[in-house]
């Protein structure tokens, strides 16, 4: 073993060390004035210790609630005004930081005397990634607190006083009273009423004979912030799906940001829900907030860092009082982001899932959300998924259909119309002209083949909005799939790939195969139909990148994702193969379409009014162009 000693660097460094802790300490001993200070404070605390000791004598023969009625009153008074209302609440029995559970079919809750506030949400019926229960709250994750001001001019915090609890209950519910008393007829009280299996929780704020001690020119500020555990598998698929929503100023719904920090001012806030992807915890006013401030915080700084909170979120929403005293119902919802639950509350909550925009939001939210909750009532979850992409691609072969047809159409033509653009190469638009002509007497458009291609994308993308929020698929297995709507890993990488992650899902790549086939077939369909012409040939360079482009896209991209989703890709395109297949072979003959084509063109065939308008324009263009010829001559 080699023999440590300290060289003369080392010696050195340590005497400077030494020589400037000692000049720290020289330099920060307290002044006079400072031990002034040090010896009043001193002198204060012992003054506390004392009060302390009157108050514990004065409630030592009572030890369940205290009444002032028992007591001296006019020692009570002296000591009340030494330390103030609220604050003499420190000094009652129930002063102590100790904890009420109360708890139905589906949620178990804690509440602290401290704060009077919930400290703990435990979701019964569901687990985390790591089977582990779902809570919503814990470990200081979420604080509720009322700032008050008092008539003789001090600001208060409810987080800091201790509430004395009342458990009893109301038919079948279940009622929580926590009071922060003044006396036993002055208090300020939190009430909670909790159903039989409901995740709605009832919740209000009072006080009573407070008129004398609250400032009640001003507003009471109620101040909520929450932290949002993270439950998923993915880090970033989660947070991706993780947002502060809010309906406002009647049924306005809106978000802050998905990603960043972000902060907003509204008026008329009838909900706001804190989305955690597939929960959420939702305050709903019975009448809504005159106004509201909200701020939403990321704090997933890096996606490959294991992290216990995803987002947090922070409200402040002010509290008016009526005829001297707070009166304001509420009620708080802790449970799944699930529609089916969610519409039940006849709240519009379910405006809070993600479903789309526009369009997209009205089939996921008429269409495919109630089809596929129908089909898990009788299939297995994975094989939902295979019925339902069967029966959306049958529906939508006619518009596949079309497309081939419309290629068909096109490819026979393309002799006649690369003679034409021969013919006319050296004008432009007389082969523009042309062309169009010869595509109208023969009913073929390269528009009637993008058209219908169209039809597809609200479908397209609501079933990519559907999967990953579908409640449904939450902890569903299929085949190798753990989880649905989570990545089906199939291998640990022991290092992470940018944009791509630090495992390997297979469904991805499956649905990235189907992907780079199907658009073989129709890339080579397209290119068959393209004229020949200067340019053309990048074009089609550029055609054969996408077709090893977008499958890459999609096995990156989708490895984090829901494995419903890459399911559905992958069954999507092979239906859209075998759709192919069947059309090109035993639907479209390309013989009896070229018969009609020559049928068609021998008809006098009837422009349409766009049709007549395009002609007219480049006629004009065309007239215009050699006008400015001749001139030039």
């Amino acid at each position: 073993m080699e023999e440590k000693k300290l060289d003369i660097n080392s010696i050195i460094g340590f005497l400077l060390i030494g020589a400037i802790l000692l000049y720290m300490l020289w330099q920060n001993q307290p002044t006079p004035e400072q031990l002034a200070e040090q010896e009043k404070a001193k002198q204060e605390q012992l003054a506390t210790e004392a009060a302390n000791q009157a108050a514990a004598e004065l409630t030592t023969n009572n030890t369940s609630s205290f009444n002032p009625q028992q007591t001296d009153s006019l020692a009570l008074a002296g000591f009340k005004n030494q330390i103030g209302d609220f604050a003499y609440a420190l000094t009652l029995p129930s002063a102590t930081s100790s904890i009420t559970s109360f708890e139905n079919e589906v949620l178990a809750l804690k509440i602290d005397n401290k704060g009077g506030f919930i400290s703990e949400v435990k979701l019964k019926n569901f687990v985390n990634h790591d089977s582990v229960p779902v809570y919503l709250i814990k470990d200081g994750s979420s604080v509720f607190n009322l700032n008050f001001a008092t008539t003789d001019n001090r600001t208060l915090n409810s987080t800091e006083l201790y509430f004395e609890p009342t458990l009893s209950t109301s038919g079948e519910n279940q009622v929580l009273s926590m009071r922060l008393k003044v006396s036993e007829t002055q208090f300020l009280e939190y009430r909670y009423e909790l159903k039989p299996n409901d995740y709605m929780l009832g919740f209000s704020v009072r006080s009573q004979g407070l008129s004398n001690v609250l400032n009640t020119s001003k507003d009471v500020q109620l101040d909520w912030k929450f932290k949002a555990h993270r439950q998923d598998q993915s880090i970033s698929f989660e947070n991706r799906y993780t947002r502060l929503t809010y309906q406002h100023e009647g049924d306005k719904i809106n978000k802050l940001s998905q990603t960043g920090d972000d902060d907003d001012a509204e008026v008329d806030l009838a909900w706001v829900s804190f989305r955690q992807h597939f929960f959420s915890s939702i305050l709903v006013p019975e009448i809504p907030f005159k106004t509201a401030d909200l701020k939403s915080f990321n704090l997933v700084e890096d996606e490959t860092v294991d992290t216990l909170f995803t987002k947090r979120y922070e409200i402040s929403l002010p509290l008016n009082f009526s005829g001297g005293e707070l009166a304001h119902n509420m009620n708080l919802y802790y449970g799944p982001t699930y529609a089916d639950i969610l519409s039940k509350y006849d709240r519009n909550l379910e405006a809070s899932i993600p479903f789309g925009w526009g369009i997209f939001g009205w089939i996921n939210k008429a269409v495919f959300s109630p089809l596929y909750a129908w089909l898990t009532k009788y299939l297995p979850y994975g094989i939902a998924i295979i019925v339902m992409t069967i029966m959306v691609k049958i529906l939508l072969s006619f518009v596949q259909y079309k497309q081939f047809l419309s290629q068909a159409k096109m490819r026979i033509l393309k002799p006649e119309l690369d003679a034409i653009r021969e013919k006319y190469k050296n004008n432009k638009m007389k082969a523009q002209q042309e062309t169009m002509a010869l595509q109208n007497k023969a009913g073929a458009s390269p528009l009637s083949g993008c058209l219908p291609g169209m039809l597809q994308m609200p479908v397209f993308y609501a079933l990519f909005m559907f999967f990953p929020i579908a409640f449904e698929l939450r902890q569903k297995s299929f085949l190798w799939v753990d989880d649905l709507s989570s990545y089906d890993s199939i291998l640990e990488l022991p290092f992470n790939i940018p944009f791509y992650g630090d495992h390997v899902s297979l469904f991805p790549i499956l649905a990235s195969i189907a992907i780079f086939f199907y658009m073989k077939m129709t890339t080579g369909q397209q290119m068959a139909t393209q004229p020949t012409q200067e340019g053309m040939p990048d074009m089609g360079k550029m055609m054969k990148y996408m077709i090893y482009f977008s499958p890459i896209l999609m096995l990156v991209f989708f490895n984090n994702y829901a494995s419903g989703l890459s399911l559905y890709y992958f069954i999507s395109n092979l239906i859209s193969i075998g759709i192919m297949i069947v059309i090109k072979n035993f639907i479209i003959d390309e013989e009896k379409v070229l018969a009609k084509i020559q049928v068609s063109k021998a008809k006098p065939k009837k422009q349409n009014r766009f049709q007549k308008k395009m002609a007219e324009i480049m006629a004009q263009a065309e007239a215009q162009k050699e006008a400015q010829q001749k001139r030039k001559k």
